[in-house]
This record gives structure tokens, sequence and C-alpha cells, in this order.
């Protein structure tokens, strides 16, 4: 479903900040990338939205054009819409009539529990209400990608946890295609099949990948009692530490260079 070919990104010229990145997600999978930040994890999904333009390599993405949707940190609600016409309008810009589009809107408020909320205005919600909003207004497009840019990091944990357990659970009935960004340990391990840890930018590359076996469907809370979670999150750990550590004596070293 997504094929990403020894890309290379760059902000100045002869300075990538990625180089040499390759994984794919295959239709229904679930993966994570995890690093440090300035690894250019956002970048990834820029360009395979066709947001940038790899310098070198080549992002394959089935179906781009329509059936692709984007879950930010921020929510992309417009104030001025009521909850019912910021999930409408996706399928109102692919063509649908205002009722039908409304129609399809409300059905997925329902499925959401977000169903009397409909008339309400964004400044009118809660963030996880309106996280959830963001969530239906993606889900209302029967994407069959969805790339997410840590969507849940601002929420407090317990609706973190309720709002996530709610999308893997439509993700894995609709067969939807994910390709996640995240900073949480315990969140990559829990949603997906497959993690990949990035290497500290500049020139980051896939350091290393670690499928998960937790069978499916998974309650993200019991997700933490299957007896390969403690491991995997211990072995991530190490990695994303033992990468700082180098990052720290080599930055040390360079002004250490600089002040001699």
């Amino acid at each position: 479903m997504i094929r990403v070919e020894n890309i290379s990104l760059e902000y100045d010229k002869g300075n990538p900040i990625l180089e040499n990145v390759s994984f794919k997600v295959e239709a229904g999978q679930f993966v994570s990338l995890i690093g440090q930040s300035g690894s250019g994890k956002t970048s990834i999904l820029r360009a395979i939205a066709g947001l940038q333009q790899p310098s070198k390599g080549k992002v394959t993405v089935e179906d781009l054009s329509s059936r692709v949707g984007f879950l930010f940190q921020d929510d992309a609600l417009l104030p001025w819409r009521t909850v019912r016409q910021n999930v409408s309008l996706g399928l109102r810009i692919q063509g649908e009539k205002t009722e039908v589009a409304n129609k399809k809107a409300d059905d997925w408020l329902e499925k959401l529990s977000l169903f009397e909320l409909g008339d309400r205005y964004p400044s009118q919600l809660s963030g996880g209400q309106r996280k959830r909003v963001a969530i239906a207004q993606v889900l209302a497009l029967h994407p069959k990608v969805i790339l997410m840019d840590e969507p849940f990091a601002s929420l407090d944990a317990i609706v973190r946890t309720r709002i996530t357990q709610e999308l893997i659970e439509w993700v894995e009935q609709e067969n939807i295609t994910v390709l996640l960004i995240t900073h949480d340990l315990e969140e990559a391990i829990s949603l997906s099949d497959v993690v990949h840890v990035l290497s500290p930018g500049p020139k980051a590359y896939i350091k290393s990948s670690h499928p998960v076996t937790i069978p499916r469907p998974r309650d993200i809370l019991e997700t933490r009692n299957d007896t390969s979670f403690a491991p995997l999150l211990k072995t991530l750990w190490n990695e994303l530490v033992g990468e700082i550590k180098k990052a720290n004596v080599v930055n040390f070293d360079k002004e250490k260079k600089l002040k001699v």
C-alpha cells in the first residue's frame, strides 16, 4: 500500500535530514515510526502525502489522490463551521450533495458518540471531543490509508486511551492501512504491527525494525499484559537512549573543538 524507496530529503542543498530511507507498509498494516526530534519523521509523512518532494528516491502510494486521510497533532477543524459541517466538508468537496454528505457525517458522528454535538462549533467542544470529530472527518471519507502525526499527544491519559481504543477498533474493522508518527513507545507497541526506529538527524535512516506479535483485535490496556510487550519496550527504550547518549557525546566533542 505504501512503498518508500531510498528517499533522501533536504532543506538545505547538500545537507539531507533523511538519507536512503526505505520501508513499506502492507495493506491493512499499522506501522509506527519513532525517533528523536529532528530525525525527519514528519518529513516522511509529508513526502508520502505528496506535500514534499524527495531529493532522491521514490514514494509510491496506492490511490494517493482520493483515499488517503491525514490526522494532525492539532485538529484541522474550521471554527466557523459546525461539527456536522466539518465532518461533511470533505464529502462535499468530493462532489456529494449537501443532504447526502450530512447524512454520512451524522452516521459517523453517531458511531463515535458525537451525534448530539452535531450543531455545536469547535470552540464549544472539549479537546477529546474535537479529536473525535477530527477522526470522524477522516473516516467519513472511507480512506484506504491514514497518515497520523502524533494526533493524541495533547490529550490527557484517560481520554487518550479511550480515543485510541475507538480508533484502533475502526481501523481493524475497516482494514485501513496506517502509518503513525509518535514519541510514545507504549502507544507504538500497543497499536502497531511493525515499529521502525529512525537514527538521529541529519542524514537519518531506518536503524532497526521490530515486528509486534500481539494478536488482534487489541484492547489497548490489555496489550501491556502480553508477554512480548515489556521486552520490546525495553529494546526500543535502550535503542533511543543509546542514540541520545551518542549524540550528546558528539555534540560535546564538537563544542570542545570549537572552544580550543
